[in-house]
């Protein structure tokens, strides 16, 4: 999630022990760096940093990412690919097939932990560091940000997880038990409410772009509250980030809205003021098909491209020829279609094809609709590899996300909500960037506004589940109530533990 300067700062990879594989265990010993002999000085912390940051923008080595999960298990957007079986984890999502043993859920229960691993050690060796202590105060502030990140996710996704307190010995690890969701939850706050006073408002986008912010961990603690259904926490939170003029002045840490909803997509906008969690790609990280997760670049610009794409005529879009992943649905093509966002986040390659002016292979799941937001143009493309270095961000989190979270947080919270209060100005701000009238403050108009204006940005399914509506949506695609609200807990981490899975898929937690 860093600038260039940022995420390269450190060639060594912390590996967690029991991940290593068994070439890693013949290394002779005193080759190895060790935890016990590093992070003895304040470029060791930076380095540890550095490597939680990598976990927070982590994507899976299977050419996908959490957005992409999210995605395909919505109802605006499919799997898609080559064939039924292309990026599988994928597929069983789409079609509600997963299970303990197949499916996307280790790739994020391992995305959480490797994280929380690297936080944990980073927060109990920096103790020992000397260093400037405003410095250190820096990076305990954004270690513990991120855990709470990790956990938020994990506790969404899977209901029942431990809460690992420091570093545990692996031969403890087999003991480790699941704490209860309000436990959880309970710690992501106190991390976020820990993390808050130690950061910065601003960082300098030339140097430290990506890096969390005050705002940043706010925005996340709203989220957090939200969905714990403490409305007016929420909403008291998001305040101080969304600011006292929703859409008219920039907000205390400077989050504006951008003019055009379109421009947030360009490599060039990094780091813009709408721009409150990032995570930075680079197309300067010769990523290659040795280890394509390791990239550094967007993999969603080369799975999201239409296959085989050419142009016929020389006006036609400059698409990077892809994989035809995460196409959208008709049904959402006819809903977003007379919106003006449609163009900034829906390709129409079938109008391109049938109007002469461009050609594309039909893949699996093909409705002609493609995800345009983070799709590659071949002037973006890098030199080597150019189809996993693709260097266009990806938010986590924006200002107009917060500014729909907030409203609905005070339509809960009985607040007012007519003409000129703080909710209707949050929910209009957003459709005034577009250049849409204003309209009440809803619960159905808030769904509405955050379906079409965060479409493709890994957003709809939490929503739908937060919501309680993920069963009535979903039930053409396979969702079973009561049971794919939650991700089953991944098979390898039940054999042999304690740790049990949950109810909706079997077992007894």
């Amino acid at each position: 999630m860093m600038k260039k300067n940022f995420l390269y700062a450190t060639a060594m990879v912390l590996t967690v022990v029991l991940g290593s594989c068994k070439k890693d265990l013949e290394v002779n010993p005193q080759d190895r760096i060790t935890l016990d002999n590093y992070y003895k000085t304040q470029a060791d912390a930076f380095t540890g940093l550095v490597a939680i940051y990598d976990r927070f923008a982590f994507q899976s080595g299977g050419l996908y990412d959490k957005s992409a999960v999210m995605s395909v298990a919505g109802d605006d957007q499919l799997a898609g690919g080559g064939s039924s079986g292309d990026i599988n984890d994928l597929q069983v999502m789409q079609n509600y097939t997963l299970n303990a043993s197949t499916g996307p859920q280790s790739y994020l229960w391992t995305r959480g932990y490797s994280g929380i691993y690297r936080a944990n050690v980073l927060l109990q060796k920096i103790v020992d560091i000397p260093m400037d202590a405003t410095l250190k105060a820096r990076y305990i502030a954004e270690t513990k940000a991120m855990r709470a990140a990790f956990y938020f996710d994990l506790v969404t996704f899977f209901k029942n997880v431990p809460i690992i307190e420091g570093t545990v010995d692996p031969k403890d690890l087999y003991n480790v038990v699941q704490a209860a969701p309000a436990a959880v939850y309970a710690y992501v706050e106190k991390d976020l409410a820990d993390a808050i006073p130690g950061l910065p408002n601003t960082v300098p986008a030339a140097t430290e772009g990506g890096r969390l912010t005050k705002g940043a961990a706010q925005a996340l603690l709203g989220k957090v509250l939200l969905y714990e259904k403490k409305w007016q926490a929420a909403a008291d939170q998001f305040a101080v980030v969304n600011g006292t003029a929703p859409g008219v002045s920039p907000s205390v840490y400077g989050y504006k809205l951008i003019p055009n909803f379109g421009d947030l997509w360009k490599p060039s906008n990094k780091f813009n003021s709408e721009s409150i969690i990032e995570f930075v790609h680079s197309k300067n990280s010769n990523g290659n098909w040795s280890a394509a997760g390791n990239s550094e670049g967007n993999l969603l610009s080369i799975t999201t491209g239409p296959r085989g794409y050419s142009k016929t005529l020389s006006t036609a879009p400059d698409y990077f020829s892809g994989y035809s992943f995460l196409v959208f649905t008709k049904a959402f093509y006819d809903f977003i279609h007379f919106d003006p966002r449609n163009g900034a986040t829906v390709a129409n390659l079938d109008s391109l094809q049938t109007n002469g002016i461009a050609k594309y292979t039909a893949g699996y799941n093909n409705t002609g609709y493609f995800f345009a937001k983070y799709m590659g143009l071949t002037t973006q493309a890098a030199a080597n590899t150019p189809e996993l270095n693709f260097g266009i961000d990806e938010y986590e989190i924006r200002l107009a996300d917060t500014y729909l979270m907030e409203a609905e947080a005070l339509m809960n919270a009985n607040a007012a909500v007519g003409v000129g209060s703080r909710a209707y100005q949050l929910l209009n701000a957003v459709r005034a960037r577009v250049g849409l009238n204003p309209v009440a403050v809803t619960q159905a108009n808030i769904e509405k506004e955050r379906r079409l204006e965060l479409a493709g940005e890994g957003q709809r399914f939490p929503d739908l589940v937060r919501w309680g509506k993920a069963a009535a949506t979903l039930a053409s695609k396979g969702f079973i109530a009561g049971r794919h609200e939650v991700f089953p807990i991944p098979q390898g981490e039940l054999n042999n533990t304690k740790i049990e899975q949950n109810k909706e898929w079997g077992g007894t937690k």
